[in-house]
């Protein structure tokens, strides 16, 4: 097995700790476990699977957290994980064969996270840099932590082949809500400290976003994208979506018509294109808005589940189906292949 340390932070993690390490264990890499100050059986739990386990005083920076458990590690080269976050596939040849290759860029790997939506169980998917070698990288930002270079220069990554499903979504309302507040905080600390920054305009907007609090996630977003971005970045492709979605939310389907400006550079992956699609649907361009679900449909990448496939399909049904062209309707409704609320009109139009 090649030299690699898988590095945990932890605090009150019982419900996830377990599954996370029993699924690690099978590749026989170091396993190492920072907590925080967890009062219940994370820590009994951790011990199942490794002996490598420290104490960290938390100080509400959960870059000082991850770098010294990183510190803490056997090897240079880390895959850094969440508790939450389960092995679900990895290439272990493929991977030592990327680190050698590239012994001083960082691994981005497929992160799919899991969540309901209208009752359905869906997934979002994006690839974020967590594997690194600790000589070249450490992490910066007290919430929602990125690898960054030591000396400074742009990091330059790769596309690791290793999947993780994240399960933290499952929490409850409550939880969730108490967790966006407590990262808001955090993020504005932060801002006040630094100045403005787009990637912390993005994190707070979407944690604002998980509050139901749109007319603050709209400034945030705003904030972030009059700024200087990259648009190939994912984060800068997500904040352009959640900024649309935004509008949407604030009833300013009028005003989501100005993104179409910017359709050239984002309409790469299906996620932009779908919502081009609402934004048209609830300006009453049905024509235009169909054109966008069936391009949505063809193009392969995306972040959120559905987007070029059943959410597009239904989407389509549903405007055939107010204009009146059943016939049509019951074709892409068909098309969803079980997707509930399709099922449902086509019940309606039998």
């Amino acid at each position: 097995m090649f030299p690699l340390s898988v590095c945990i932070i932890a605090k009150n993690e019982e419900k996830h700790i377990g599954e996370c390490l029993q699924r690690l264990s099978a590749y026989g890499f170091e396993l190492v476990l920072t907590d925080t100050g967890s009062t219940d059986r994370t820590v009994e739990i951790a011990r199942k699977y490794t002996d490598r386990i420290y104490h960290f005083d938390w100080c509400d920076d959960f870059s000082a957290a991850k770098n010294f458990c990183v510190q803490k590690a056997s090897h240079d080269r880390i895959l850094s994980l969440d508790c939450d976050e389960y092995m679900e596939q990895l290439d272990v040849s493929a991977l030592a064969r990327c680190m050698e290759q590239y012994p001083d860029h960082a691994g981005r790997i497929l992160i799919r996270s899991r969540f309901l939506r209208g009752g359905e169980t869906s997934y979002e998917q994006t690839r974020v840099s967590r594997i690194a070698d600790r000589r070249y990288f450490h992490f910066a930002g007290s919430v929602h932590e990125q690898l960054e270079r030591r000396d400074g220069r742009v990091k330059s990554v790769y596309d690791a082949p290793v999947t993780i499903l994240h399960v933290g979504y499952d929490e409850t309302e409550s939880d969730m809500q108490e967790k966006s507040r407590r990262n808001i905080a955090l993020l504005q600390a932060q801002l006040d400290r630094e100045g403005p920054d787009p990637y912390l305009y993005f994190q707070l907007g979407q944690s604002y976003r998980r509050l139901g609090d749109a007319e603050n996630a709209f400034q945030c977003f705003d904030a972030g994208l009059s700024m200087e971005v990259d648009p190939g970045l994912d984060y800068v492709k997500t904040m352009v979506e959640s900024y649309g979605y935004t509008l949407l939310d604030l009833k300013r389907a009028q005003d989501a018509l100005g993104l179409a400006e910017l359709y050239d550079v984002f309409a790469v992956r299906a996620d932009f294109v779908f919502l081009m699609g609402l934004v048209y649907m609830n300006n009453g361009l049905f024509d235009a808005a169909v054109a966008e679900f069936k391009k949505a449909a063809t193009i392969e990448d995306f972040s959120v589940d559905g987007v070029n496939s059943y959410m597009a399909y239904y989407n389509t049904g549903v405007i055939y189906e107010c204009t009146g062209h059943m016939e049509e309707a019951r074709v892409y409704y068909r098309k969803c292949e079980g997707y509930a609320p399709a099922e449902e009109r086509l019940k309606a139009l039998a």
